[in-house]
């Protein structure tokens, strides 16, 4: 087995090489374009070779109906490369497991003429087994400049992960421009300055820290993820996690007094309230967004949203008296049930965290599992499409080892074999149930990763293991994936990817002085077992 990442379902070496030189041409189908575009751009920097098309090519690129979706059958020889695919999605990750069986050199952005482009003849043949394979990206707590995201969207590709949720707004920032409400980000996208560190006595940074994206760039963060079919969710979180809205909007709060946006990290008590004209506010910001993002799923949030506030407002019990709500689950569950129809009458379906199980919700929804998995088996079984995101397998924010050196140490150790030992589907799912769980997704918090360079060493390689978990087959073993991880960091180092190294963080990714908020396995699971207990069984 070469070092392919995610493992391939069938590989068969073959006699010989195929030489990639300057007489080299491509070939495909009009349909194609996109993916013949990508393949040269992704070859021509470090080769040097032009790679023009021509009507028979050395590498012909074909849709094949006998392939599945996003599959792909890889066919090169000494003479030639045949590359089909069920659809274009599956001709593109034929391309992308294509370059990994170049040197890892070819992912530099420069000519590197001593290599030496030879590809070993074989034959691979491959499927995904979820067709959600995902990353969160948090760019409310700290803002990442469209040339990141878009940075990201290609590791993501070079991964064949095919999902990006976009986590756009929060209490510490609101980053995405609503054209109806500009105060959204005229106010809500800044803050005077940010905790530095986890715990209530953290001290502050006093630094002013904020940005977004204007609704040209999310066009175009669409559309470059588009080009690599990757599928980008937004979600406006709802009716918690929504003190930058109201320090643009007073009038959404409970109390309508001005705040700032918030400098703290953790849950907030501040919510919106649950007048008709808050509701109508936010479907007015999800029309905007339906319009910019054409994914089938938009994200309301729905998480961690404290219901004291509310209990403690006379207002507030008159208009659950008026609604026929009994407790504050229940008027969250009214509040999602508005912006959930909305959605649902314009097309799409509604994405939430797993807390929106506390109340009825569209059986269109898809809920997102992240305390343990207990919301996947409660979801599955109530008949809703799930996303697994355990957060003590894939939450890419928690600390990475023991070591004492880890930067800004928060919640268990996730190591890269926990990591790889994802596993979707509860044991506890019938085969029918299971049906329902669509993928997973990696989700990385941002609190503590103030930039870039920040976020490549948590995320990698913790996602190259992740990306394997959701595409290839469940029979896994680490000791197996080991040397072709070693073998995948090279091509991260050509990328300049800044990943954690195995013998622990470098001296410049350590963050000494700053404490952090580690715990125990046990705390954690005693914690998520109290957070879950809401949750609707079956």
């Amino acid at each position: 087995m070469p070092s392919l990442l995610p493992r391939p379902k069938t590989f068969l070496p073959r006699s010989g090489y195929f030489r990639l030189g300057p007489d080299t041409t491509v070939s495909a189908p009009e349909e194609l374009f996109n993916e013949v575009a990508w393949l040269q751009s992704a070859l021509r920097p470090a080769t040097g070779f032009p790679l023009p098309e021509r009507d028979a090519g050395t590498i012909r690129l074909t849709v094949s109906e006998e392939l599945g979706p996003e599959a792909f059958h890889l066919d090169i020889t000494p003479e030639r490369i045949e590359l089909a695919g069920g659809d274009a999605a599956g001709v593109f990750y034929g391309c992308v497991a294509l370059l990994q069986l170049l040197p890892a050199a070819v992912y530099r952005k420069s000519l590197v003429p001593e290599a030496d482009w030879s590809i070993a003849a074989c034959l691979v043949e491959d499927a995904p087994r979820f067709g959600w394979r995902g990353a969160m990206l948090d760019t409310a707590r700290h803002f990442q400049p469209k040339h990141d995201v878009l940075r990201f969207i290609d590791l993501m590709a070079m991964h064949r992960l095919n999902v990006l949720h976009f986590h756009l707004t929060e209490d510490q920032g609101w980053r995405i421009e609503i054209l109806r409400y500009p105060r959204l980000t005229e106010v809500g996208a800044w803050r005077r300055e940010t905790q530095l560190g986890a715990g209530e006595d953290a001290p502050s940074d006093g630094r002013p820290h904020g940005g977004f994206y204007t609704q040209d760039d999310i066009r175009e963060i669409v559309r470059y993820a588009q080009q690599r079919h990757i599928t980008v969710v937004p979600e406006i979180e709802s009716p918690g996690h929504v003190q930058a809205a109201l320090a643009a909007y007073p009038e959404l709060g409970v109390s309508g007094q001005q705040l700032p946006v918030f400098t703290r990290w953790g849950v907030n008590p501040n919510v919106l309230n649950v007048e008709d004209s808050t509701v109508e506010f936010f479907k007015n910001v999800l029309d905007e967004v339906i319009e910019l993002f054409p994914s089938p799923f938009i994200g309301i949030g729905g998480d961690e949203c404290p219901k004291e506030q509310w209990l403690a407002d006379p207002h507030t019990r008159e208009r659950m008296a008026e609604l026929g709500v009994e407790d504050g689950e229940g008027l969250q569950a009214w509040f999602i049930g508005r912006l959930a129809e909305h959605v649902t009458a314009r097309g799409r379906r509604i994405f939430g965290w797993d807390e929106i199980l506390e109340g009825e919700v569209p059986k269109t929804a898809l809920v997102a599992s992240w305390r343990g998995m207990t919301g996947a088996v409660t979801a599955a079984k109530r008949g809703h499409d799930v996303i697994s995101c355990p957060d003590d397998v894939v939450y890419l924010d928690y600390r990475q080892s023991e070591l004492a050196e880890e930067p800004i140490p928060v919640a268990i150790a996730v190591t890269v074999e926990d990591a790889y030992s994802f596993e979707p589907v509860p044991a506890e799912l019938t085969a029918q149930e299971a049906q329902h769980v669509l993928g997973g997704q990696a989700n990385i918090w941002t609190e503590y990763m103030d930039s870039p360079r920040t976020i490549d060493y948590f995320a990698f390689p913790r996602l190259s293991a992740i990306a394997e978990a959701l595409w290839s087959p469940v029979e896994r073993d680490f000791s197996e994936f080991e040397p072709r991880l070693a073998d995948h960091l090279a091509r991260l180092d050509a990328v300049g990817v800044e990943y954690r190294h195995a013998a622990g963080p470098l001296p410049w990714q350590q963050r000494p002085g700053i404490p952090g908020r580690p715990s125990s396995r046990a705390g954690r699971d005693a914690f998520i077992e109290q957070l879950v207990a809401n949750i609707a069984q079956p």
